[in-house]
């Protein structure tokens, strides 16, 4: 690894470990179904991020290009289901509160 490739993963690090902050404090401090689900999405966009600058590094970008698509793919059929399920939970709550899932009887 040449000193470029390694000032270039510190830089994209910082704001890869800022994302993921970002995106576990949305996921967290949030009582808010649809803020939660932010949250999860910057938190794969962080993920996804530090697999590309990995691929880069360690110059195997088409390995890293193709997990980069699955993850996308896989991510996609996740985000679409829970939106479902978070409309379906609007639905009969007229809620999106968390807090309010107490009732929930399955």
């Amino acid at each position: 690894m040449n000193a470029q490739a390694l000032h270039l993963f510190w830089a994209f690090g910082l704001s890869i470990a800022m994302l993921f902050v970002i995106g576990f404090y949305c996921l967290f401090a949030t009582y808010n179904l649809i803020r939660a689900l932010i949250g999860l999405e910057i938190l794969i966009k962080a993920v996804t991020l530090l697999i590309v600058i990995a691929g880069f590094i360690t110059n195997h970008t088409a390995l890293a290009q193709a997990l980069v698509i699955t993850l996308i793919v896989v991510e996609v059929v996740i985000i679409a289901i829970a939106v479902g399920v978070v409309l379906g939970i609007r639905a009969n709550n007229n809620s999106l509160d968390v807090r309010r899932l107490i009732n929930l009887r399955g």
